[in-house]
């Protein structure tokens, strides 16, 4: 899908109405789970999953929740295609990753122990 169509299918008033009405569900069960803070645990749970379940619902049929399933889906297909390395690179590439990280670790100790002896040597600090 091109990105104008997608503009032109995500970008109306209605499918703002929708997400602006799936964030206030989201906010009333939060307010919800305060407000009946006198209630039993499991109710004011309730209360915060009862909003959340619906912003979901209302999400997931507005043309953005449509969309975003639909790139999920494209997702999951290209993850198929991905050529994934053997245990045999994954072994080297470890190896390499952690000599590099090795030697450089050791470059900057001796760098940092030279910069600390001209730092002595410069300020007149030391014996």
């Amino acid at each position: 899908m091109n990105e104008q169509e997608q503009q032109q299918e995500t970008g109306g008033g209605a499918d703002r109405l929708q997400l602006t009405a799936a964030v206030a569900l989201v906010a009333a069960g939060i307010v919800g789970y305060y407000w009946f803070s006198a209630q039993p645990d499991w109710e004011r749970w309730l209360t915060m999953f009862a909003g959340l379940a619906l912003a979901a619902l209302v999400f997931a049929v507005s043309p953005t929740g449509r969309g975003f399933w639909r790139f999920v889906l494209d997702s999951r297909i290209e993850l198929r295609k991905v050529i994934w390395p053997t245990r045999q690179e994954t072994i080297m590439t470890t190896f390499v990753v952690v000599a590099f990280v090795t030697v450089a670790g050791f470059i900057f100790w001796v760098l940092d122990i030279f910069l600390y002896w001209a730092t002595k040597l410069l300020t007149g600090q030391g014996s």
